[in-house]
């Protein structure tokens, strides 16, 4: 694993693995929106599916994330090197954090909500509403995350 560590693809100071999960990252809200786009040419199959698949690939990469960071040896580590204040970086990183964290939650309930009314054959149907709404607050939120960890990114690795 020591490939981890080694100096990225992104021209900045960051390792392999930042630059590898940011660029997934970067291009979550993108991969989101192509399954949304399948369920408004009612795809809902391939919408469940690429769906499913992007976050569970998501929490690989989220796992591949964690256990960077905590064998870099955490925030500070990464924290060298850098001009921004220590203080500004770790409210932005809670920021981050905070946001990412209730997405998970929202898109998870979202995911298995879904699941459980598609299984009673309710979905597509009399809840495609809150499905829709649901999906809409998911996609904000997978954005802000993308949009968080991205300044994050630059606050440890380019400024």
């Amino acid at each position: 694993m020591n490939y981890m560590f080694e100096t990225g693809f992104l021209g900045t100071r960051a390792p392999f693995f930042m630059d590898f999960v940011t660029l997934i990252v970067a291009l979550l809200p993108l991969l989101i929106f192509f399954a949304i786009s399948l369920a408004k040419r009612k795809s809902y199959k391939e919408h469940a599916i690429v769906q499913t698949l992007i976050f569970i690939i998501s929490i690989i990469i989220f796992s591949y994330f964690e256990y960077g960071v905590r064998l870099g040896g955490g925030f500070d580590s990464f924290m060298e090197g850098s001009h921004v204040s220590h203080n500004y970086a770790l409210w932005v990183l809670v920021v981050h954090i905070f946001i990412s964290v209730i997405t998970l939650i929202i898109w998870t309930i979202t995911l298995l909500s879904a699941r459980k009314k598609q299984h009673k054959h309710k979905l597509p149907g009399q809840f495609s509403m809150p499905h829709k709404k649901a999906g809409i607050r998911t996609f904000i939120g997978i954005f802000l995350t993308s949009f968080t960890g991205i300044w994050v990114y630059l606050l440890l690795f380019v400024y």
